[in-house]
């Protein structure tokens, strides 16, 4: 144990110290019985030892209250012991403060020099510290905005907002700089010990302008192939190959081809469409009418191969844009009936939930492995290349699902068990929903 030293030494100090006090009191004792005079003798004995302690006494304070840093007097008894178990403990304690300090030093010189802004922030949203890119891209000055709420500081709404919400999850991406006019800027809040908050603010500028590059690549692109497609196209129904079997096939197989091609083309505008959009329309959108028309395009699609059910317990409409809200759900419901084996069943839902409404689609199918499911809403992301393929899909549907219920403030919701089937859910917040009659009078 590390502290056993300490008790074996403070224990032979006070062995010491008694033994000199019985060989004293012992002394007193002879000597006061050869004088006669016994009580004398062992009062001036008491009262020399407690002088004796009391000086001692002085001489451990005054060395506790020395500024020199000082080993402790050695010729007290108990006292000298004593004095060394806090030199010791002291020497330990500074040991351990030097140690946190330049661990702390170097904790704070690290984050001085990330280029991405860091403020600490209080319960009360108090700015504690920032580093130098942080006062970069906030306009913060060291002197005279340590201790201020970042509130007063900061005269965008939107950040405002987004800080009284103080949601960790939900970054703030796109904002300007407040200090620098071409910068545009990502904020995150993030929790740590007792009711503080990191405030860390990223320069994404380059980001952005390289994802306008490609935005803008794949619109120019899209609109360039679909010239050549459509001449392709035309020319391949003007060909007559229906007396030619070995023709026929190679002819069926490039219109096949190129319509794949065309809805890809399609679905990439789609897409290049939805990214250059910042809000949608304000349509009232019945949802009985919607879920008939999705019902019919499935049925169509189906054939009469799959169960096809739809089941709403909703009166709630949505508003936003029909269109894009259209072509949301058709690609869910398109996607579990190619994925559902002939038999299987569809099930299309809208009902309410504690925070919105829901959209949600479930299916019969093959079922999606687990590892997929955070990336199946990429761009032309497949689970399984030669089945999309024979499908006829293009791997752009779940992204241009993500992108439009994105618009609409509602989020994509994957459940799904390899051999059971999916479960797609669409869930809306209230502020997207209006009541039956509203749509009605509409």
């Amino acid at each position: 144990m590390p502290t056993s030293a300490p008790n074996v030494l403070q224990s032979r100090a006070w062995h010491v110290s008694i033994g000199r006090l019985l060989l004293l009191v012992g002394s007193a004792l002879a000597i006061g019985i050869a004088s006669g005079h016994i009580a004398i003798a062992l009062i001036v004995v008491f009262a020399g030892y407690s002088v004796w302690s009391l000086y001692s006494l002085l001489r451990v304070q005054r060395w506790l209250l020395a500024r020199a840093r000082l080993p402790p007097p050695s010729d007290m008894g108990v006292w000298s012991e004593d004095a060394e178990f806090i030199y010791r403990r002291h020497q330990t304690g500074r040991y351990q403060q030097r140690r946190l300090v330049r661990l702390l030093r170097a904790y704070r010189e690290a984050a001085a020099v990330l280029p991405d802004g860091v403020v600490v922030l209080s319960a009360l949203r108090q700015i504690v510290w920032f580093n130098e890119s942080a006062a970069r891209l906030l306009g913060l000055d060291g002197q005279h905005h340590r201790g201020l709420i970042i509130d007063r500081l900061v005269t965008n709404p939107q950040i405002l907002a987004w800080l009284a919400q103080a949601r960790a999850n939900d970054p703030l991406i796109d904002v300007p700089s407040p200090s620098i006019a071409d910068i545009r800027m990502s904020m995150r809040l993030i929790p740590y010990a007792q009711d503080q908050w990191l405030l860390v603010v990223r320069d994404v500028s380059t980001l952005l302008k390289l994802e306008q590059v490609r935005r803008d690549f794949v619109a120019n692109v899209s609109h360039e192939l679909r010239t050549p497609l459509t001449v392709l196209y035309g020319y391949l129904d003007l060909i007559d190959s229906e007396n030619d079997p070995e023709l026929s096939g190679m002819v069926c197989e490039m219109r096949k081809q190129s319509t794949r091609m065309a809805q890809i083309v399609d679905d990439l505008l789609t897409l290049s469409r939805l990214d250059a959009q910042a809000n949608t329309d304000d349509e009232s959108i019945a949802m009985d009418a919607m879920l008939a028309s999705l019902r019919r395009d499935a049925e169509a699609l189906s054939q009469q191969q799959h169960d096809i059910r739809v089941d709403t317990t909703s009166v709630h409409g949505i508003r936003g844009s029909a269109n894009d809200l259209h072509s949301a759900f058709a690609n869910l419901v398109a996607n579990a009936v190619r994925y559902t084996p002939p038999g299987g069943k569809i099930v299309v839902r809208w009902f309410d939930e504690d925070d919105g409404s829901c959209f949600e689609v479930e299916d019969s199918g093959c079922g999606i492995p687990k590892e997929h499911l955070p990336r199946i809403s990429e761009r032309f992301y497949r689970v399984s290349t030669s089945r999309s393929r024979d499908k006829g899909g293009t791997g752009l549907g779940l992204s241009i699902v993500k992108h439009v219920l994105g618009l609409h403030q509602a989020r994509l919701e994957i459940r799904s068990e390899v051999g059971t089937g999916s479960i797609f859910s669409a869930h809306f917040p209230h502020a997207r929903l209006i009541d039956g009659t509203e749509h009605e009078s509409a």
